[in-house]
């Protein structure tokens, strides 16, 4: 993958914070009932979306935040094609209802755990920092659940350690999935150690924006870990194993010398083939168009997650 240095983004494509309030505000009345149709013609095809009442959840980075046109319409997700237009251009035909995910592994209660039922979860909206391995960043106000909360359901057992996630296999509804040649191995599989799931900031996403998840960003539910590498962020997840053993993930597998297990956002240590000490904001940028910004050493939420991390050599365990 190539470093992307972002074209800028006009000042007149970016949400005004006050009318972004003033519609979540207006979609929460809508929504008191829980999920409600957007009107038609309010948005544009790919995101014509249910909307989804969240309280506030406390994150919010007082950053500006990223137009939701940039966040749905330039993102990484090769079940859909290897280009950042792929995922909003061919996606149209995924289905991600109904959906459930398969929870099982050194838990007490297995199960599967339908999107009704996450749903119904005290959803929350937490604006954070997103920081891809390639060099670029975002600000998303991301709608969702702690990911505790669901692993509290199933009852981990002592002996668990690492938590498995896999991606859903649809190769006639995902063109990335089709085809004599395979950018990815299928399914698209990440992990993370018990600790750094049940944290706090660790959540599963099912909307952002105010509207459910879009299909370009890994509906129906993804993870989300704002202090490490985007492509932690598994999509689409259909199966969740907790184990003993530190689970296989995508990334490191393909190439374990540029994608550790753990993907912290860490500006000391560089891809093989560009540096992480800086940063493009899609969206930001003064008059000039410049997006470059220092990364921040955990994506900026050193104080929350540090110490998980204590006495381990980060460049090793990168």
């Amino acid at each position: 993958m190539r470093r992307y240095t972002p074209p800028p983004v006009p000042g007149s494509e970016i949400t005004p914070e006050s009318a972004y309030l003033r519609r979540r505000d207006l979609m929460r009345l809508a929504a008191a009932g829980g999920l409600a149709m957007a009107a038609p013609g309010a948005f544009a095809a790919t995101t014509e979306l249910a909307t989804l009442e969240a309280a506030p959840g406390g994150y919010d980075p007082g950053e500006e935040l990223t137009p939701e046109e940039a966040v749905t319409s330039y993102n990484n997700f090769y079940e859909f094609g290897t280009g950042k237009g792929d995922p909003a251009a061919r996606s149209g035909d995924f289905n991600p209802r109904p959906w459930s995910i398969m929870v099982d592994g050194l838990v007490n209660k297995p199960g599967e755990i339908g999107l009704e039922e996450m749903l119904a979860f005290d959803l929350e909206e937490r604006i954070y920092r997103m920081r891809c391995v390639e060099a670029w960043s975002m600000v998303i106000p991301w709608i969702g659940f702690p990911l505790s909360t669901l692993l509290a359901k199933v009852e981990p057992l002592g002996s668990a350690r690492y938590v498995a996630f896999e991606t859903v296999v649809r190769a006639q509804e995902m063109p990335g999935q089709r085809g004599a040649f395979q950018p990815l191995p299928w399914p698209y599989v990440e992990g993370l150690r018990l600790d750094e799931a049940m944290h706090p900031l660790t959540i599963l996403s099912v909307g952002l924006y105010g509207k459910v998840l879009p299909n370009q960003n890994g509906a129906p539910v993804r993870l989300v870990v704002p202090w490490k590498y985007g492509f932690k962020g598994i999509k689409s997840i259909v199966k969740i194993t907790l184990t003993e053993e530190e689970p296989p993930t995508t990334w490191n597998l393909l190439a374990p010398n540029e994608y550790g297990f753990y993907a912290n956002v860490n500006p000391e240590v560089d891809h093989p083939r560009w540096s992480q000490a800086q940063e493009n904001r899609i969206g930001g940028g003064g008059f000039f168009g410049s997006n470059e910004r220092p990364t921040l050493m955990f994506n900026g939420y050193g104080d929350e997650v540090a110490s998980l991390y204590e006495g381990m050599d980060l460049r090793a365990n990168f």
